[in-house]
């Protein structure tokens, strides 16, 4: 009994180095997950270590929009879009560049990418006045 009180202690005392606090995964207190299947080598994965992105597109390309647009008896009509989830394994999330390699200084910071908008104005270049 005391020799595991001992070797308790001494592993208390020696900090195991991690790479990330979470271990790369999202399984706080669940003994086992199930696993998915990455989109694009169909390599399993288990659900919360894999990388997920919704995709939002519209059913119909622009092109095809316009033509609809003319020929539609309607003034106004908001063609649906298909929401599509895509589950990477994290291989090929680095690969196709969904998610990047960062520096052991920046795992640190926790918070989520800035929000890419296509419709935001770019800011002017320095030295030159804004017409």
């Amino acid at each position: 009994m005391v020799a595991r009180a001992v070797i308790m202690e001494i592993f208390m005392l020696t900090l195991i180095t991690v790479k990330r606090r979470n271990h790369g995964r999202n399984k706080k207190g669940r003994g086992h997950v199930k696993p998915i299947r990455c989109d694009n080598c169909f390599q399993a994965c288990p659900k919360d270590k894999a990388i997920k992105r919704f995709n939002v597109r519209n059913m119909i390309e622009a092109a095809a929009k316009r033509d609809m647009s003319e020929a539609s008896v309607y003034d106004a009509y908001d063609v649906p879009k298909v929401y599509y989830k895509q589950q990477y394994c994290v291989g090929c999330a680095i690969h196709s560049r969904t998610v990047r390699v960062r520096s052991r200084k920046d795992r640190r910071n926790r918070e989520p990418p800035s929000r890419f908008r296509r419709d935001a104005k770019k800011p002017a270049p320095a030295g030159k006045p804004s017409a």
